[in-house]
């Protein structure tokens, strides 16, 4: 599709600077076409409300915004938790998660008016672009994505904020904190800055949802969790939709300093960055849901899904998440999950999370089957059967080896025998 084919661009906004820009960008390069604004509400700690207004002001034709609070979190984020994925030891993926609710919506609001591209203010170096691109080949492969850090000359703050000028784009920002940011009801992500050297320690004043754990109260703060089928339903007894649950544990774990997280982690790109991510609520409902599964799945069930776990997070990671692998690791997620129902609570001092109890009517822990007494199910006479056969091949290996050489591959030589000359 040429550029004069493109008459109506659906383009996800967000109000900042970059994409006031991309508005009139868009209708300059791309002439004859109306530019529609969609800016999705996930949590970020912003107000929307003068959002459409800003939009306009650009040179869209209008500005779509839509509550996805709930949906992000039911959805996508309890979806993520019961995976148990983590990337890289880490990272919670708050970002890389939210991606595809975007541009699913971005999708159905080009689809419903009539719209034949899409555009995003992604720069060609990030995951980003991938995880827009991949959702928008998947839901609707004919919409053509336009992409302006791939095709425009702007390389600067200065450069935008003086091409806006130019096209009458109403820009009241004129400075830009050192850091990139992004933020949503799972997290806030900080990149550039101080952070550009991975040597250097972040500095306090660039948090903004957790206080110093130096700071938080001397007081331990205890905090119960309760889960149904592995999704998180109330928090100290009161029952909350899956938004407001998240969002009262990322105040409780924020006023203790939980959830940061210092990381250098490789992109999809090849490229390695340097990020800290403040997860406070996130972390609480991971440490928590972790704990229950330890009482609820079984050995086997429980080692298997930690090695699904790092699929899941390379594939949300990677903005694989319209996929059949993805959606069968879902399937195999939900029936570990059948009977990860109960409690945990956690103890919150000082940036720590600690264990304080957990309890299930599911539980496979029995303090009778656990005790070293004989008992109905376990009698300690019959672990030497059981070692003779979990230790047979080790059996063979070691008579062949003494056949063959006098001792086993194993055994050290016995320096004793030596004399000095």
């Amino acid at each position: 599709m040429s550029k004069k084919d493109v008459k109506k661009i659906v383009l996800a906004y967000s109000g900042g600077l970059d994409t006031s820009t991309i508005v009139p960008w868009l209708k300059e390069n791309y002439p004859g076409s109306e530019v529609v604004c969609f800016c999705a509400d996930i949590g970020q700690n912003e107000d929307l409300s003068g959002v459409p207004a800003k939009a306009v002001a650009s040179g869209a034709i209008k500005c779509v915004v839509k509550d996805l609070k709930e949906e992000f979190a039911k959805d996508y984020l309890f979806k993520l938790l019961k995976s148990g994925a983590v990337y890289e030891h880490k990272y919670l993926l708050g970002t890389s998660i939210a991606r595809p609710l975007i541009a699913t919506h971005q999708v159905k609001v080009a689809e419903a008016e009539g719209a034949d591209a899409v555009s995003h203010g992604c720069t060609g170096k990030g995951n980003d672009q991938v995880r827009f691109e991949l959702t928008y080949t998947a839901l609707n492969p004919r919409l053509k994505v336009i992409v302006p850090w791939r095709e425009w000359d702007i390389r600067s703050r200065e450069d935008a904020i003086a091409y806006c000028q130019k096209h009458g784009v109403p820009v009241t920002a004129t400075t830009k904190s050192i850091y990139s940011r992004d933020d949503n009801l799972w997290h806030l992500s900080h990149e550039g800055g101080l952070l550009e050297n991975p040597a250097n320690e972040p500095e306090e004043s660039m948090y903004q949802r957790s206080v110093s754990p130096e700071d938080a109260p001397n007081t331990p703060e205890y905090v119960e969790v309760t889960f149904e089928k592995g999704e998180p339903v109330a928090v100290n007894g009161e029952a909350l939709s899956a938004y407001k649950l998240i969002a009262a544990l990322n105040e409780i774990g924020g006023r203790h300093g939980v959830g940061r997280v210092d990381l250098v982690e490789n992109r999809l790109v090849g490229i390695k960055s340097h990020g800290v991510y403040e997860t406070p609520g996130g972390s609480l409902l991971a440490a928590a849901h972790r704990e229950l599964e330890s009482i609820c799945l079984d050995k086997e069930m429980l080692h298997y899904k930690q090695i699904i776990a790092l699929k899941y997070a390379d594939l949300v990671y990677n903005g694989q998440w319209y996929t059949p692998i993805r959606e069968a690791i879902d399937a195999f997620i939900e029936v570990t999950q059948r009977h990860v129902s109960g409690t945990v609570r956690l103890k919150l001092y000082k940036g720590n999370i600690i264990t304080a109890g957990r309890w299930s009517e599911q539980s496979l822990y029995r303090e009778d089957f656990a005790t070293f007494g004989k008992e109905d199910v376990y009698d300690q006479s019959d672990a030497e059967g059981f070692i003779t056969l979990f230790g047979l091949q080790m059996k063979v290996n070691a008579m062949l080896d003494i056949a063959a050489q006098g001792q086993t591959r194993y055994r050290e030589p016995d320096y004793s025998k030596f004399k000095r000359d």
